[in-house]
């Protein structure tokens, strides 16, 4: 994932307005207690995800990996007052951190926290999205658009988290690991899609910024 200069990301963060005092704490508790730490956005992708929603204003929001929740509270601090945000994991054993995190934020009665298979959970929410971030198991990441694209909001954003897999996907023209394989797939579908606009920003691990047209 650190593909893009140290100083450079030091730099950016520097120069990237805080996150609360709660974002911070479930932070670094991730970083201390829980594997994989590095699946947590961080300050510079949290803050990035914090003004998209900002400046849509959002009625609803759907995110498939909850994983701390760290995302989702970035997500929600754009939510106007009657907005809500669905957040899907499959991780029961974090649920009952993540729910603390939530409780002590100031949008735990906006948001919805599912524990499952999220391409099981997904048809059952009845609602229109005008925000969804794909940040799970990458092999279902076409799965998971195809799963939403037809719940979306014209004019809808959908973004997708580690696009560029630690640079994996350039590194080979063939590469062997299916999470590779599904990314290269799932960017150049969505890249030839006519339902979207797209953008891939080299931020942090990748970020697929897709407008519903």
């Amino acid at each position: 994932m650190d593909f893009i200069k140290k100083d450079i990301q030091d730099y950016s963060a520097k120069h990237t307005t805080a996150a609360s005092s709660l974002l911070e704490k479930i932070d670094r508790e991730t970083n201390l207690n829980v594997l994989r730490p590095r699946m947590l956005s961080g300050h510079v992708q949290g803050r990035i995800l914090s003004m998209i929603a900002h400046m849509i204003k959002p009625q609803r929001v759907l995110e498939i990996g909850t994983y701390t929740g760290y995302s989702a509270l970035c997500m929600a601090e754009g939510l106007p007052e009657d907005g809500k945000l669905y957040t899907i994991d499959i991780n029961e054993e974090l649920e009952p951190i993540v729910q603390q995190y939530f409780n002590e934020s100031d949008y735990t009665d906006q948001l919805q926290y599912l524990i499952g298979n999220a391409m099981d959970l997904i048809p059952t929410i009845d609602e229109q999205f005008d925000l969804v971030f794909i940040d799970a198991d990458k092999v279902n990441y076409l799965n998971y658009y195809e799963q939403v694209i037809g719940k979306m909001n014209a004019g809808g954003f959908i973004i997708a988290d580690n696009i560029l897999w630690s640079g994996k996907v350039t590194a080979s023209p063939k590469p062997n690991d299916k999470d590779t394989k599904a990314l290269i797939e799932f960017n150049k579908r969505v890249h030839d899609d006519p339902r979207v606009e797209n953008v891939l920003l080299p931020v942090r691990d990748g970020l697929m910024i897709l407008r519903v047209i």
